[in-house]
């Protein structure tokens, strides 16, 4: 790795700050308390071209790496917009892997173009009520019919479904009953939105309230065979594709909820006076706070690393996994000292950082918990018998 300072990366973290600078935290506030999707925001990140960044230029895309994209998510996030700013843009940022790398010309051609503009709104279809992180558990169906499938299942957690024209859905083509191997048997399909066939219902939530999350209820819905990512029977090898970058990404997010919160935890130590004095002169202030910068900066070495090995097309299971988990927790731990620097003010909204508090909860079980990224290092890292 190369740690001097790479003059594209300083233009896109500079680009994005401008970009974001009109998008406070109480516009970000606001849209929270309204459960009100951020269009405006999200136009602004069209118009600037950062949707797309991933997608091959021969599609009309940016043509730049995980690590780049991983730099505009971090800063839309550190800007204040946290989870609500990432999770309305970050599909449109890298999403679109799985028919980057499995899909075929023909569906590339169709969608990949229309991502940049910000025409093309889809969600991810795969977490199940019955299933959860056990993915191989799903049970929403395709049979096969002519010229395509019709499908029936129900998902859950599933962002932007209210905005999403498509969705990537993962189902079963054949019964796990039915395959030795219990990754096989799934398939993916960029499914319509068809209200006819789909019925979405919100899910109230502890925070992120900007970005809906549904339940969805697939009835008899019909997919064309030219909307199948991959090869049928092959879905969680399509889905498996984009994992590590999600988690990279999603670290991003994270360490950026971060900063802001470091940003506003040492703004209050030096405005607020106590006893005649600045709290901040008070090392029970003051270290907590530079501890939790230290935190956030080990763990942004391993989220680097982890971009760094991905772009490179090297493994990178371990450092992504790692570096999920590190940034959750001093994303999460910079939030609290962030609250709590502020006493009882921070548990009102005024000074914005128990929205951070209540985002940073959020990075310690999603994309992925903590409990299942010791798991896969248990297990693929150290050798350990699978305990699951």
């Amino acid at each position: 790795m190369d740690f001097s300072t790479s003059p594209l990366h300083e233009e896109i973290r500079q680009a994005v700050r401008e970009m974001m600078k009109p998008f406070d935290d109480q516009y970000w506030m606001e849209h929270d308390n309204n459960h009100e999707f951020p269009w405006t925001f999200y136009n602004a990140v069209a118009e600037a071209g950062w949707l797309g960044i991933t997608i091959p230029e021969e599609y009309g895309g940016g043509g730049l790496g995980v690590t780049e994209a991983a730099i505009v998510e971090q800063e839309i996030s550190a800007s204040g917009g946290g989870m609500n700013a990432c999770s309305a843009v970050h599909i449109g940022i890298f999403g679109l892997d799985p028919i980057i790398r499995h899909g075929s010309e023909d569906l590339k051609r169709r969608f990949l173009p229309r991502v940049p503009s910000g025409d093309l709104h889809i969600c991810f279809a795969v977490t199940e009520p019955d299933a959860g992180t056990d993915t191989t558990g799903i049970t929403t169906f395709a049979r096969k019919v002519p010229g395509g499938y019709r499908v029936s299942g129900k998902k859950v957690w599933i962002t932007k479904a209210q905005q999403a024209e498509r969705m990537l859905l993962l189902c079963r083509t054949k019964k796990r009953s039915e395959v030795t191997k219990r990754t096989d048997g799934m398939t993916l399909l960029f499914a319509e939105m068809d209200p006819d066939h789909v019925e979405i219902r919100e899910i109230p939530k502890l925070g992120r309230n900007a970005v809906n999350t549904n339940e969805v209820f697939i009835d008899d819905l019909f997919v064309a065979d030219e909307d199948v990512v991959g090869v049928e029977g092959q879905g969680f090898k399509a889905i498996l594709a984009g994992l590590n970058a999600e988690r990279i990404i999603a670290s991003n997010a994270a360490l950026g909820i971060g900063r802001a919160a470091i940003r506003r935890a040492t703004a209050y130590a030096k405005d607020r006076e106590v006893f005649g004095r600045p709290i901040g002169k008070n090392q029970g202030v003051a270290f907590p706070i530079a501890e939790a910068l230290m935190r956030l900066d080990a763990a942004e070495l391993m989220v680097n690393k982890a971009a760094w090995l991905l772009d490179a097309g090297r493994p990178c299971g371990r450092e992504a996994n790692m570096g999920k988990y590190l940034a959750a927790d001093a994303a999460f731990n910079a939030a609290d000292v962030a609250l709590q620097t502020h006493g009882g003010y921070g548990f009102g909204k005024e000074f914005h950082v128990e929205r951070y508090f209540r985002e940073a909860r959020l990075k310690r079980i999603a994309p992925i918990s903590q409990e299942m990224v010791l798991n896969y290092l248990a297990e693929h890292v150290l050798g350990l018998p699978r305990s699951y």
